[in-house]
């Protein structure tokens, strides 16, 4: 798989991951620490997923630049 491939394939789990997370706050029967914890891997999962659209915004401005 190429570079650009790997990121799009990142990106789309994150955010498949993402959207299962938000349904899984939802559950009742989640204790209040694994609601928090919860939350901050959806944080991290978060800026993983900017990091990750901010590298593929710099590869389709790239060949522009040149």
């Amino acid at each position: 798989m190429s570079q650009p491939e790997i990121l799009d394939s990142d990106i789309r789990a994150m955010q498949q991951w993402l959207r299962d997370a938000w349904q899984q706050l939802g559950d009742r029967s989640l204790t209040t620490f694994s609601r928090r914890e919860l939350r901050n891997q959806m944080k991290q999962c978060s800026a993983d997923l900017r990091e990750r659209l901010q590298m593929v915004a710099e590869q389709q401005a790239g060949p522009l630049q040149q």
